[in-house]
């Protein structure tokens, strides 16, 4: 009898254990196409998702707009490196991202120069100005090109503390893009002002609307030899006011 009760546990046991492998087996296959979708539909989702920036991404091309097309387009790169949308991209993006770094450069050193008429000194003048690269701060100098309705047209540095030291007539060595273009430059005759005017004004403006970049090496009262660094590349002739004499 005991054998009999032992031989039907082992048979019960061996059943349900049969039973519990296929219930298994049953899940694992029923799991497999449920994942397979979840796969497939967000590769979809993605690959939506890539053409509907792609299209929008062509819209700022045709707008001309770099800056918004430079932007989405390297995110589509960047999010979507293998899909159609990013091979499309690739094609025109180098371009784009070219055009919108010289639009930016061009915009910053055109934000560099400040424009401004009003009265001076029993007359009027207009001034087209921007302060050095370097040094910055309060140690920052001033190129001005000015037009007076009764002094007429000069150029100027002007800085801050006691000025520079110019005896008469000095040269001050300055390059223009890496060239060396020597300017001549003398002292106020207030002699109270922390100026030094460049000779030769026409010349220096013709000279410098070529140019983008201008060093001049000076000697400060305050602050003995400085090297002067003024971006020039976004100067606008336009805006700098003609005046009829007075």
């Amino acid at each position: 009898m005991t054998r009999l009760l032992f031989r039907r546990s082992v048979t019960a046991v061996a059943v349900c254990g049969l039973l519990v492998l296929t219930a298994c087996s049953q899940q694992d296959q029923s799991a497999a196409p449920s994942q397979a979708d979840a796969a497939q539909a967000q590769a979809q989702a993605e690959a939506k998702e890539a053409n509907d920036q792609l299209q929008t991404y062509r819209q700022m091309l045709q707008m001309k707009n770099d800056e918004m097309a430079s932007g989405l387009g390297q995110e589509i790169v960047q999010r979507f490196p293998n899909s159609a949308a990013a091979k499309e991209v690739q094609q025109t993006l180098p371009e784009v991202e070219q055009r919108w770094k010289e639009t930016s450069e061009k915009h910053r050193l055109a934000a560099l120069w400040t424009y401004q008429v009003g009265p001076m000194e029993g007359g009027t003048q207009s001034t087209a100005s921007l302060y050095t690269t370097a040094p910055s701060g309060d140690r920052a100098v001033r190129l001005v090109l000015r037009r007076h309705t009764k002094w007429g047209q000069s150029v100027f540095l002007f800085g801050s503390g006691h000025g520079f030291v110019c005896k008469g007539n000095c040269m001050i060595q300055a390059q223009f893009d890496g060239k060396s273009h020597p300017l001549r430059a003398f002292l106020p005759t207030t002699g109270n002002e922390p100026a030094i005017f460049i000779r030769d004004d026409k010349p220096f403006i013709e000279a410098m609307e070529k140019t983008r970049r201008i060093t001049m090496d000076v000697e400060m009262q305050d602050g003995g030899k400085q090297t002067l660094v003024f971006e020039t590349g976004g100067f606008n002739p336009s805006q700098w006011s003609e005046l009829g004499k007075k």
